[in-house]
């Protein structure tokens, strides 16, 4: 496993350190998080983020835990880092800082003051919403060491301010509990009630959002500590407030050797597959409906399209299969008329997609095809040919097989139905109303898929067996431009529309691919769409393509499917690129150097469309993880 690791020259400069991010997980949706210079720059940092019913509920309870020490001499050293209302940091801790590792997958830092070394180290407990953070001197001392408690209790989307009452905090023994909701525990707890106020988030203040809350300081621990090796640790927990976690060093080295035995499950072939087999592991979760998939952290829960297209990578290639079948049976559950629930982030099951049922179809054909479990393939046919059925009947948002041509045709005013799914004040940006090309290609490919499992599990096949013909006869038809490229929808509002958009890659890459891959229109995707973290979502020079996905809420959806890139479509342009036998190794090694630049060993979400790219959205995303995963397991050409 890959080994990230900074010196002084990035962990003491806050422009460098400050855009670094690390994350340990709960395995619950739950997370603690931050960056490498110890700036909170996000209102989704902090140590200890609680999950609710569903992974997207988080609250944020422990914002940071601030080291001061004081030396032999009295002298008094605070070694955390808050940037306040205004741009003022203060105090500069990071500048003490001589390291950071990601290991492992645990964080570790390291402060030098002179000849004295304090390490501290992060991890959490699996199953758990239960942070350990230990704090080790290596070299120098005796010295005393205070931990701040600063203290939240609120959305993680939102703020809390002194404008409203105070945190209830109760001391308890070794620590306190906060508003009732989760306990800190550590030696000698000092309880204090006060307000910081104006802690600055800078990423939200880029990110036109209120850039500002205030944080409650419930108290601190003491410890001296002398000689070296000798230690202090804090557990925050959320769950069962009487139950009191293992030792915090006994929860660091259970999380080392838990994320060993992950990335060996997964078999990785080298450093950069066992990297991204451990950041696989951060988005399966488990929830009381069972196992589910955070499509991105820190803000994002389960949404059914990123957890179908993320399916191969996240379970079959990393060795969880059994978990990915219950996965998809729960899943299927959700069904109603022919649609997969897309999500219940938003408060209330949702069903407007037009592609997540099918990326369905896919993911269940693929795990009966790479597993050889026909048994899920008997319990599920059923449900797979309502969706058939439902599909050709036509269903939600108009929705539909077309009777003509047999091609499914989506739109309903307002809405926006495929993957490219951005709104702007209630707009869609690519509405994409008629045929497109990706929706069209998985139809054709979800069709094959119900065929061959019917055939496995020596079943009928429905209405798949006449609709898969008359579609890919109407696919090859209707889609190709005559230059080898197609068009991205056909029979839209103003006919077909030949934007240059990745989205046809799925026509060549899937498994039952409507067409064949010509090489010249690869080529002409890679030299219009391709930067090394992956393809523009649009071709620059394009009408309406905007290279900067940076500012307002409005200016950030607007550029999100009109140039920005991402990184998830890398998988579909190598697979396109391996089915004429061509080798794409160069493009999944550009991208390995993102490992350590962003959301460290992980892959973001987005990135800008213009030079040099830089990592937008969620540092820390599903579907990028997982096809940049199956991407480099695909089998040589």
């Amino acid at each position: 496993m890959r080994r990230i690791a900074f010196g002084p020259h990035v962990c003491g400069r806050l422009d460098e350190g400050a855009l670094r991010e690390w994350l340990v997980v709960d395995g619950r949706g739950g997370y603690a998080m931050g960056t490498v210079s110890g700036l909170r720059t996000r209102r989704y940092h902090g140590l200890l983020v609680v999950a609710g019913p569903t992974p997207a509920r988080r609250h944020l309870g422990l914002a940071s835990l601030d080291p001061v020490v004081t030396l032999a001499s009295g002298t008094v050293v605070r070694l955390a880092t808050h940037e306040w209302d205004g741009g003022v940091v203060v105090p500069k801790g990071y500048e003490y800082l001589s390291g950071f590792e990601l290991i492992d997958g645990v964080p570790r830092w390291w402060w030098r003051i002179g000849d004295l070394v304090l390490e501290r180290e992060i991890a959490m407990e699996p199953g758990r919403s239960s942070v350990a953070v230990v704090h080790r001197l290596l070299t120098g001392g005796p010295i005393s060491l205070h931990l701040e408690a600063l203290c939240t209790w609120r959305d993680i989307h939102g703020e809390r301010t002194a404008g409203s009452p105070a945190p209830m905090v109760e001391e308890v023994s070794g620590g306190c509990v906060v508003e009732g909701a989760y306990r800190l525990r550590g030696p000698d707890f000092l309880g204090a009630a006060q307000w910081y106020r104006g802690v600055r988030h800078r990423e939200e203040a880029a990110r036109g959002l209120t850039p500002t809350e205030d944080l409650w300081y419930a108290g601190s621990f003491h410890a001296e500590l002398r000689p070296a090796g000798a230690t202090a640790s804090i557990s925050a927990w959320a769950d069962d407030l009487d139950t009191v976690p293992p030792p915090a060093e006994e929860v660091v080295a259970a999380a080392r050797t838990r994320n060993r035995a992950v990335v060996a499950a997964a078999a990785p072939a080298d450093d950069a597959q066992a990297t991204l087999a451990l950041a696989a592991d951060a988005f399966v979760v488990q929830t009381a409906a069972g196992p589910d998939v955070v499509a991105g952290y820190p803000w994002f829960g389960a949404w059914s399209r990123d957890t179908m297209i993320s399916y191969e990578g996240l379970f079959l290639a990393t060795g969880r299969a059994a978990l990915g079948g219950s996965l998809l049976r729960s899943y299927a559950t959700t069904l109603s008329e022919g649609m997969l629930a897309n999500t219940a982030d938003t408060g209330s099951v949702e069903y407007n997609t037009a592609d997540g049922t099918l990326w369905f179809l896919h993911a269940v054909g693929r795990h009966v095809a790479l597993t050889g479990d026909t048994d899920l393939a008997v319990e599920l046919l059923p449900a797979l040919r309502s969706v058939v059925d439902a599909h050709l009947a036509g269903t939600r948002y108009g929705i539909g097989a077309d009777p003509a041509d047999g091609l499914l045709r989506q739109g309903a005013a307002g809405e926006a139905l495929t993957w490219m799914d951005a709104r702007v004040d209630g707009v869609p940006v690519t509405p994409r109303v008629g045929k497109p090309v990706e929706v069209n290609a998985l139809w054709v490919n979800g069709l094959a898929m119900v065929i061959k499992l019917a055939w496995q599990a020596r079943a009928d096949a429905g209405a798949a067996v006449r609709a898969h013909p008359a579609a890919l006869a109407s696919f090859a038809r209707r889609f190709p431009m005559g230059n080898g490229l197609l068009y991205d929808v056909v029979d839209g509002p103003a006919g077909d529309d030949a934007t240059l958009r990745p989205n046809q890659l799925l026509a060549w890459s899937l498994p039952y691919a409507p067409l064949r891959p010509e090489p010249a229109a690869l080529q002409l995707i890679g030299t219009a769409l391709m930067t090394p973290l992956g393809p523009r979502s649009q071709a620059p020079g394009t009408p309406g393509y905007l290279g900067n996905h940076r500012g307002t809420p409005a200016e950030r959806d607007s550029a999100y499917h009109t140039g920005t890139v991402w990184p998830w479509l890398t998988g579909p342009y190598v697979a396109a690129w391996h089915r004429l036998g061509v080798s794409a190794e160069q493009t999944l090694s550009d991208a390995d150097g993102h490992l350590g630049e962003y959301g460290l060993g992980s892959v973001s979400e987005t990135a800008d469309g213009d030079a040099p790219h830089g990592a937008t959205g969620c540092p820390f995303q599903a579907w990028s993880v997982a096809e940049s995963l199956r991407a480099r397991q695909l089998p040589g050409p």
